[in-house]
């Protein structure tokens, strides 16, 4: 396989965080586009949480609330 040299250095900065090799981060990618997986997929279904106001499309939050809700 010919990859270009910029190419390979930017798989070397990418690998290098992850404490892989380049032959490794590109085996990874080549499984996850024989296994289907797409690139930011998620695994699953994310939750926001919801907040009920008395004023609808007006609600006041400081920080310390908003730090409460989403960890309590």
């Amino acid at each position: 396989m010919d990859i270009p040299d910029l190419t390979y250095r930017q798989l070397k900065v990418r690998a290098a965080p992850q404490g892989c090799s380049v032959r490794e981060l590109i085996l990874r990618g080549v499984e996850a586009e024989l296994n289907g997986e797409k690139r930011g997929e998620t695994k699953g279904k994310v939750t926001l949480p919801l907040i009920k106001s008395k004023r609808p499309g007006w609600l006041r939050l400081s920080n310390k609330t908003i730090h409460e809700i989403l960890l309590p």
